[in-house]
């Protein structure tokens, strides 16, 4: 693999399922999404049958509390191996441009290889590679037991590029007519249409590379954000799949560690993730906001007294009129004061937090939040997408809704640096059907 140490790069050599597999069946989506939904994955499950599927190499995490998870991620294994040694697949080396389209918007990506070298997903990291979220590590276990000896990686990792002139990917856009197509098809369950290109172009592989090495430069980065010289570049950050990348850098450092040959591991395939990366300023890209519910209040639980202990004297709460006027209080909040929208048996309402430290509104809300569960003051907490859902759930008698306004963009590279990481679940790349679809694999060994 050619490897481009300077901005964390290497050009992938990809596999492909060969030519006559039905890749409407093969291709799944992320194994994180209708987690609550097995009915979802028993309909996946119940089109493919026997033929050959992401499906069979991935675990999806609703089945993650079932009895025997051992005996699931030995069938993976034997079906990775079974899948490499029928030849299923074909292995192309490049970069792999990708547009997926859906609900009428058309995202466009970039099939790479990310080097774990340089990517750390600790708060307060300054590697070029960053999460953007707190990484929950008690996730990492049963990930790593997944991964840990499997002799390919099938990702559903999105990462963004914050390309505000879009000069990485977009030149692939314009030229596509001369790239080679390596896949053309529908997408199961509704999920939209999913096209790859080969990038074999020298002049074009160039441009990627330079476009990158642009965003990477030190002088170019701060005076893009204001920051102060010295600022730590972040050149890549995490949009999807933050545990399955973090999973991935706890396999490198542990074959580093028990390596004999310190200096021969260093060109290991484990060094290095298979990624797609999306320009953040991306037109389909869109950030849904993932808002929160209490469930089950203690007796005599006040938000309001629950966020002072927090913030004292910087909090107030006003009832509102219905749904629409929270959502417009919350969605057209102003800078030096955060606004959360409430939603209980008893109606709408508005919390308003006076000189926040966060950059966020869902900064201030989660660092209330983690106390509040701490403190039991309620039984289970649940990130919910949609509005729908969190009224509905909110309105419930001992609950509590807590509505969020979603991210500008122009944040997200921002808050990282400042804050180390956004609070977990603070964004989400559109909804669970647009997300990222198993496709690409590539050899571990």
């Amino acid at each position: 693999m050619r490897t481009y140490e300077s901005i964390s790069l290497g050009i992938p050599e990809i596999l492909l399922p060969k030519a006559g597999l039905d890749l409407t069946k093969w291709a799944v989506i992320a194994c994180d999404q209708f987690t609550s939904e097995p009915e979802y994955w028993r309909k996946a499950a119940d089109l493919i049958g026997d033929a050959p599927s992401t499906l069979n190499i991935i675990y999806p995490e609703v089945y993650l509390g079932e009895k025997d998870p051992e005996a699931r991620i030995a069938r993976i294994r034997e079906s990775m191996n079974r899948y490499l040694e029928q030849g299923l697949f074909a292995e192309t080396e490049g970069f792999v441009y990708v547009e997926r389209t859906v609900a009428g918007h058309t995202r466009k990506g970039l099939m790479v290889c990310l080097d774990l070298e340089h990517y750390d997903f600790r708060k307060g990291s300054t590697s070029l590679i960053r999460a953007t979220e707190g990484t929950i590590l008690e996730r990492i276990p049963p990930r790593v037991r997944i991964r840990e000896g499997a002799p390919i990686e099938s990702p559903h990792i999105m990462v963004l590029i914050d390309d505000q002139n879009d000069s990485v990917i977009s030149p692939l856009a314009s030229n596509k007519a001369k790239l080679k197509k390596l896949y053309d098809f529908e997408l199961m369950m509704g999920s939209g249409h999913l096209t790859g290109y080969r990038v074999e172009d020298p002049h074009l592989e160039s441009g990627i590379l330079n476009g990158l090495k642009a965003l990477a430069d030190p002088k170019s980065f701060i005076n893009k954000y204001g920051f102060k010289p010295g600022t730590a570049v972040l050149l890549y950050a995490m949009g999807d799949g933050n545990h399955s990348l973090a999973t991935a850098k706890t396999i490198w450092e542990k074959a580093k560690e028990s390596a004999a040959d310190k200096k021969k591991i260093m060109d290991s395939p484990l060094r290095y993730a298979l990624v797609e990366l999306v320009n953040l300023h991306d037109g389909a890209l869109v950030f849904e906001p993932i808002h929160r519910v209490l469930f089950d209040l203690a007796p005599g639980f006040d938000i309001i007294d629950g966020l002072n202990r927090s913030y004292p004297g910087r909090c107030r709460y006003s009832a509102v009129a219905g749904f629409k006027k929270m959502k417009a209080a919350v969605d057209g909040q102003r800078e030096g004061l955060h606004k959360i929208g409430v939603i209980s048996a008893s109606g709408f309402g508005v919390i308003e937090i006076m000189k926040p430290e966060s950059n966020l509104p869902v900064g201030t809300l989660q660092n209330c939040l983690d106390a509040f569960m701490k403190a039991k003051d309620a039984r289970e907490i649940d990130y919910v997408h949609g509005t729908e859902s969190v009224v509905e759930l909110g309105k419930r008698p001992g609950n509590l809704g807590l509505y969020l306004p979603a991210m500008r963009k122009d944040d997200l590279f921002k808050t990282v640096v400042l804050d180390g990481v956004l609070p977990r679940k603070t964004f989400s790349m559109g909804k669970a059907y647009e997300k990222r679809f198993y496709m690409e694999a590539r050899k571990l060994f």
